[in-house]
């Protein structure tokens, strides 16, 4: 049987351009957790809010904090973002938290207050704690959300050239791109001299308005005007998209003033800001303790006005800030479709995969002989993601091609998992299905890594149909490439075929099954119909067959048919030597290897150097626990790779 199909673009691979698609890649690894809504909004382009927490474990007492942090969220729901809190729950980063997440950081009495400075220790520590707005940013950056919402920033402190009082904030703005929604720099510092430390720091500020005048915070007023004046959501939208654009490191400051009927008087908040300092420089509090209570010592002075200017603030930059995130995901989307595959200005169309995405669960027996009989073995039990269409994408992703995948898993328990492993792919063409099962397969494997059993639950793959698929065909003729995996519908396999036709793409089976003993006398009857056929033997390696001219077999049509001279010949390229010891898994060895071949043929390099590619990447696999080994990637796999290793003589021979 026939696992994989592949169809290359044969007139116009040589000529193919380098440039791949950018994907989005999210904070990854054992220290985060990305909620599924957040997730799922991200991988589909829609907006995103990213909101911190230390406003909630530092800034206001229960149950005040909570009702606040829920009417905020709501507030981006309304505007149609969605909001993304950040917080640190037993030693885990959270990018988007659930209610029950919400209530324990509002009740948590020691929860820590979460910086760039802090967060190995608090990570390494299983701490809890909220989030600055440094410590928001890197994880909003790292989850590719470019909007944060905050109440205001730090800054300089009073008494700051003395003191050396800098907040972290300022430093973090000048070197993370995201863009930061907030009433200004809080009024208890020193607003001139945070302008001038932003400027250094090479940050764009804009005031948001009709005013220039830079806010401060309970204030509207601080005596000071922003370098730059953003009048509504549309013109921030376009300040972020090009500061986004230009790839600058820093990032961008929107200052939004408390709304006029909210805002505390100037002189009443200054005068109770100078009685807050003087107290806590009585009672030697300094750092990042002083914030927290200024604060409560001005909402005492001022008889809870500055607790009512606060909540109108943050609520006010919620609305201000999730309408400017609407806005640049319109524009962003706005330029894709302008910048579609096939037009000029587009970099190389992508390569597409279809096929299937499966949560698997590895069970690797311990000892080298599995007991029947319903008797319990001894081993280790896994979870990792494979599927032969996901396999394949996830390898070419790391080996920098970048392809499109199509594919379909359920709305369930599994799809923010998913979703979050395959964060390094462009998931976009997944299909999410209501009131399906995504798809899951278990494997039980020797101690020697070899396949002793496998069942799999997989109907969602026949949802990959024909109707899904025709929906990005405008993909799939530019595409270099066209990966299918055997196990979608028939149908869907000879409508892509059909394609293949229709605009002269050749058609090239990457894998066959089970195919040890007789390996060319099944490829001869295959190969009247199609180019090249690979045939992989396990440990001995690959057998390539197909047409031969010059002493070497080539993997997909040149520009030109192949001249009459060329002969049917099979050529064995060995595999790479891996010890008993060193070997872990089969499982997603095949599809590393078919990925490195692929890789090869887009970067245009001999048929040699391509299917050593695949035999590097699939030697990798073998020695991971996961299908496609995160040691893959366009260094470890490579022409460069390829040639500093001394391999076997290939054996070639006639197949006429």
């Amino acid at each position: 049987m026939i696992r994989k199909i592949t169809l290359g673009l044969g007139r116009h691979v040589s000529s193919m351009a380098r440039g791949t698609t950018q994907v989005r890649r999210l904070l990854h690894g054992g220290y985060v957790r990305i909620h599924p809504s957040v997730q799922e909004a991200l991988v589909e382009g829609r907006p995103v809010v990213a909101l911190e927490s230390t406003i909630i474990t530092h800034g206001m007492a229960y149950p005040l904090n909570l009702s606040m942090a829920r009417e905020v969220e709501e507030i981006v729901r309304r505007n149609g973002a969605v909001p993304a809190t950040v917080g640190i729950l037993r030693g885990q980063i959270h990018v988007g938290l659930t209610d029950e997440e919400l209530e324990f950081l509002a009740t948590s009495k020691n929860a820590v207050k979460v910086s760039r400075r802090d967060f190995p220790f608090v990570l390494s520590q299983g701490l809890s704690g909220g989030t600055t707005v440094s410590g928001t940013m890197i994880a909003a950056h790292k989850a590719g959300i470019p909007v944060f919402v905050t109440g205001g920033i730090g800054g300089v402190h009073r008494d700051g050239e003395n003191t050396l009082d800098v907040s972290a904030d300022l430093t973090e703005l000048g070197r993370t791109p995201v863009a930061v929604v907030s009433a200004g720099a809080k009024s208890i510092l020193d607003i001139g001299r945070t302008l001038e430390y932003l400027e250094t720091q090479g940050v764009c500020v804009a005031a948001f308005g009709e005013s220039r005048e830079f806010p401060a915070f309970f204030s509207r007023q601080s005596g000071f005007q922003a370098p730059y004046h953003v009048r509504d959501e549309v013109e921030a939208a376009k300040l972020i998209d090009s500061a986004l654009g230009l790839g600058l490191s820093s990032g961008v400051l929107i200052a939004v003033p408390c709304p006029q009927e909210r805002a505390a008087q100037g002189q009443a908040i200054e005068e109770a800001i100078q009685k807050a300092l003087s107290q806590a420089r009585s009672r030697g509090i300094t750092g990042k303790e002083v914030t927290p209570f200024l604060l409560e010592k001005l909402a005492e002075l001022t008889d809870g006005k500055s607790l009512d200017s606060n909540l109108a603030l943050i609520q006010n930059n919620a609305r201000v800030g999730s309408c400017i995130a609407v806005a640049l995901s319109k524009l962003q989307r706005a330029r894709r479709k302008r910048n579609r595959p096939g037009r000029e200005e587009v970099t190389a169309p992508q390569p597409v995969v279809i096929g299937g995405i499966n949560v698997d669960f590895i069970a690797k027996a311990q000892n080298p002989d599995i007991l029947g009989g319903g008797q319990t073995n001894a081993g280790r039990v896994r979870r990792t993601f494979g599927g032969v269409g996901r396999n394949l994408a996830d390898c070419l992703s790391r080996l920098g091609q970048a392809p499109l995948l199509l594919s379909a898993v359920g709305k369930d328990e599994h799809l923010g998992s998913v979703l979050h492993y395959c964060h390094h792919m462009d998931m976009s063409g997944v299909l999410q299905l209501e009131g399906k099962s995504t798809a899951t397969y278990c494997a039980v494997i020797t101690s020697a890594g070899e396949l002793s059993l496998g069942l799999g639950d997989m109907d969602i793959h026949q949802q990959i149909t024909e109707q899904y698929v025709s929906q990005f065909k405008e993909n799939l003729c530019q595409a270099p490439l066209v990966c299918i995996d055997g196990n979608v519908p028939l149908s869907t396999i000879q409508y892509v075929c059909q394609l293949a036709r229709e605009h002269q793409l050749a058609e090239l089976p990457s894998r066959l099954e089970d195919v040890v003993q007789a390996a060319v006398a099944l490829a001869c009857p295959l190969l009247a119909h199609l180019h090249c056929v690979v045939v992989t033997l396990g440990a001995h390696g690959v057998l390539l067959c197909g047409k031969s001219l010059g002493g070497s077999i080539s993997l997909y049509p040149g520009a030109h048919e192949q001249p009459a001279a060329a002969r049917l010949c099979a050529a064995h390229y060995p595999a790479v030597p891996i010890s008993r010891e060193e070997m872990v898994s089969v499982s997603g060895a095949g599809d590393s290897l078919m990925a490195g071949i692929l890789a090869g043929m887009l970067a245009n390099h001999d048929t040699g150097t391509c299917v050593r590619m695949g035999l590097l990447a699939a030697s990798l696999s073998l020695r991971s626990y996961e299908p496609i080994s995160p040691e893959i990637s366009t260094s470890s796999v490579s022409q460069e790779q390829v040639k500093s290793r001394s391999w076997p003589e290939v054996k070639v021979w006639k197949m006429d």
